[in-house]
């Protein structure tokens, strides 16, 4: 039980999928989420269609209502062992 192998990366996902995946995930309408978060459900379809830019504030609103860290939405494809923050 002490071997492990890290899981392979299988697919890149952009920050619209990420949104999108976490919102299905929880079994939620594009109309649920919007009525959770005050966002409209036309801005929420343009962010998971990358047809507008998610920025810090509505992450954060989305976050709440996905019940994940704003990062998770932000930086999808983020690896914290190849990339440095500073």
């Amino acid at each position: 039980m002490s071997e492990y192998r890290l899981a392979k990366k299988q697919i890149d996902v952009s920050l619209g999928e990420s949104v999108r995946i976490l919102r299905e995930l929880q079994e939620l309408s594009q109309s649920e989420l919007s009525e959770l978060t005050g966002v409209p459900q036309s801005t929420i379809s343009a962010i998971e269609n990358e047809r507008i830019n998610l920025g810090v504030e509505r992450a954060k609103v989305l976050a709440r209502a996905l019940k994940c860290h704003p990062a998770v939405l932000v930086f999808p494809g983020w690896d914290i062992s190849k990339e440095s923050a500073a």
